[in-house]
């Protein structure tokens, strides 16, 4: 294809569905957006959409080229990503993603890494979703449970934290302290609201405690710790998370099986970069007092 403008459109075109939806998007006129619709058209010699009042539908051979166009667009991002990265520089843009339940250790890291390098622009995401390092939505990766085994990513063991089960002292008071686990079953819990969660010690409450009896459940670690401690059941934290808090009451100590291993994940093409291999260096250092 002689024009990747035109090919560009036209996705953007099949994705947003109108043509002043594509313009928007790529910034220019809608008359460019029909312009290079039409050359594109003449030149393959098929139509590649459907006209009609609510804006355009791909044909057939547009959904192809389409699939072509997306594929490719990835592709340019993935460069961009990578091209990003390098030089010898520690400035720019540094990525990072992981779980949210670990921002409360993460935000300070990033912060103190970002004051060692004013010149950097620190970008923290964080959320369920495991963003695609090969096509740069990230730098560096944290990543929980087992060992990640995507291709063409370099995986790196971090830190593994003790995880306990905890209750809040005003949950006690109300409730009373289990004496063992066979009490476990008249006692409220909290938990992950999805019973396929990959954590070790979600995997334990659900084979050990009823799920009628996870009362307060979440997608979110945050506001599973903030149920914990605002009295509405017993709960996972690390001991670091609880120690936090004021008035948190160890239900029953940490277990091996309970532990939360975390992963440093980084892409093979963007893993010998300055400011990935110095930020790689200085979370590992912060890290040492994380596990307990």
């Amino acid at each position: 294809m002689d024009n990747w403008d035109e090919v560009r459109t036209a996705y953007q075109v099949a994705k947003m569905g109108t043509v002043s939806g594509a313009a928007e998007v790529l910034g220019v006129h809608h008359a460019t957006v029909i312009r290079h619709v039409d050359a594109l058209e003449t030149r393959l010699g098929v139509k590649l959409f459907q006209r009609h009042a609510r804006g355009y539908t791909a044909t057939e051979a547009g959904e192809d080229l389409c699939r072509v166009a997306q594929a490719t667009d990835e592709q340019f991002s993935q460069l961009v990503g990578r091209v990003k990265g390098k030089g010898d520089e520690v400035s720019g843009e540094l990525v990072v993603t992981s779980l949210n339940g670990l921002a409360p250790l993460m935000s300070p890291t990033l912060t103190a890494f970002q004051q060692k390098f004013p010149d950097l622009t620190v970008r923290y995401l964080t959320g369920e979703r495991l963003f695609r390092l090969e096509y740069g939505e990230a730098h560096v990766a944290i990543r929980a449970g087992a060992a990640p085994d995507q291709p063409d990513n370099v995986v790196q063991s971090f830190v593994s934290q003790s995880v306990a089960l905890y209750a809040s002292q005003s949950y006690v008071d109300v409730h009373g302290m289990p004496a063992d686990e066979s009490e476990y079953a008249r006692h409220r819990f909290v938990g992950h609201d999805l019973d396929t969660s990959r954590a070790p010690f979600f995997k334990w409450l659900g084979a050990n405690v009823p799920r009628a009896n996870v009362v307060f459940r979440s997608t979110d670690n945050r506001a599973m710790e903030l149920a914990i401690c605002a009295g509405a059941g017993i709960g996972f934290m690390t001991e670091t998370d609880a120690a936090s808090h004021g008035d948190m009451v160890q239900i029953s100590a940490p277990r091996e099986e309970w532990r939360a291993p975390l992963w440093l994940v980084t892409h093979v093409d963007l893993h010998r970069t300055a400011k990935v291999q110095a930020f790689l260096t200085f979370v590992k250092e912060r890290a040492k007092d994380w596990s307990a």
